[in-house]
């Protein structure tokens, strides 16, 4: 007998699942392929219950059953579960202040196209005109998409309002999610970008299959991502991760005049301004590395000085979470490598010496990871609406 997705070549709808059956095809989604034996002791159900709940999941075509050499105890084989994930297209769009990183995804957030456009303004109708142009050419390219996430550094409230984009210069609330949904008739979500990161991580990188994750970035801002019990914090105002303003040793300040916080001491701007005034000239972020590396004592002495900075942060944060894996990232995270030694010395001077040590990962993630990370946020609200992050 055919199935529906066989005789329609679309694959189920998400939306119509209830709460037992999106469940299962979440669990699948996120740590597929898996055998029916697997996915019945993750969930707790017993083998006519999962029967009963993937019968309709794969004859509908959201579910698809695989080849795999695992038996059961009776000898017969055990096929396992998985996804499709061609079945879905998503455009994701990492929003900085100058241009736009757009992506394609599939299902499960691969990456199947990228593209880069200057933002023409900052402000929000330039912002939705640019981003309705390259949906309009992803479309256009690629085929109809099942949704559009967008991540941008600022506060969001329940992943539809800016309440504050700093980047952008918006200081009152912007509904950027109604407005894309208007402009291009898409389910649409707004994320902040580091938190859409982490839900990509969470869900399909690193962190898969973790129930507790943190990530750091460090460049023009400071940010944090955190999960706990494998829920993303997202905080009762759209602050969760706000780690910016963290107290840390230091006597720079920041633009809001906190002296010796996280964005005074670890922004690529501090770094460079430090510097700056040491040479008596201004100087790139990607020039200080290069005097650092080889050497020049105002350059070596910043990139340590943020080292170890970051490592208090992050032993900070890991104390406050006792997180999995902690992914450092963003586009300072190249300090880390020349400053790498001050880092976990401060990590182990910041821990709890008592507790585990803390496990940490640098990622250089290109802008387009983090449309990726957007892209990840629309698979999310998906497969579970619109207001449920996970």
């Amino acid at each position: 007998m055919s199935s529906v997705a066989e005789e329609t070549g679309v694959a189920g709808d998400w939306t119509t699942l209830d709460g037992s059956q999106q469940r299962v095809a979440v669990e699948v989604l996120r740590h597929g392929p898996l055998p029916r034996a697997e996915l019945a002791r993750r969930l707790g159900l017993s083998p006519g219950s999962l029967t009963r709940l993937t019968r309709p999941l794969v004859d509908s075509g959201l579910l698809v059953e695989g080849t795999s050499d695992v038996h059961t105890r009776t000898g017969r084989p055990s096929l396992p579960l998985d996804v499709r994930p061609s079945s879905r297209r998503f455009v994701g769009v990492k929003i900085t202040g100058d241009a736009l990183f757009a992506v394609v995804t599939d299902l499960r957030a691969a990456v199947l196209v990228e593209h880069e456009v200057p933002l023409p303004g900052r402000g929000p109708d330039a912002v939705v005109d640019a981003v309705t142009d390259a949906v309009a050419r992803m479309r256009g390219e690629h085929g109809e998409p099942a949704g559009l996430g967008i991540g941008i550094g600022g506060r969001v409230s329940e992943r539809r309002d800016v309440t504050k984009a700093q980047f952008l210069g918006w200081q009152q609330t912007v509904p950027l999610a109604a407005w894309l949904h208007s402009a291009t008739d898409l389910p649409t979500v707004v994320e902040n970008d580091v938190r859409a990161l982490t839900v990509a991580e969470h869900w399909f990188g690193a962190g898969r299959g973790l129930q507790s994750l943190v990530v750091v970035t460090i460049g023009v801002g400071v940010g944090c991502g955190i999960v706990v019990h494998d829920r993303l914090v997202e905080g009762a105002h759209g602050a969760g991760g706000s780690v910016g303003h963290r107290p840390l040793p230091g006597w720079a300040m920041c633009a809001q005049g906190h002296r010796g916080c996280a964005e005074a001491v670890l922004t690529s701007g501090a770094i460079t301004t430090a510097v700056g005034q040491a040479l008596g000239r201004s100087v790139t972020y990607d020039e200080v590395l290069e005097l650092a590396v080889a050497g020049q004592p105002a350059a070596r002495r910043a990139v340590a000085d943020a080292g170890r900075a970051l490592g208090l942060l992050v032993a900070d944060i890991a104390g406050l979470v006792d997180p999995d894996l902690v992914i450092l990232t963003g586009e300072g995270v190249g300090a880390v490598d020349i400053a790498r030694a001050e880092l976990d010395a401060a990590l182990e001077e910041g821990r709890d010496p008592a507790g585990p040590p803390i496990r940490v990962d640098v990622q250089p993630f290109p802008f387009t990871e983090w449309a990726r990370g957007a892209a990840a946020v629309a698979i999310q609200a998906h497969v579970l609406g619109p207001a449920a992050p996970a």
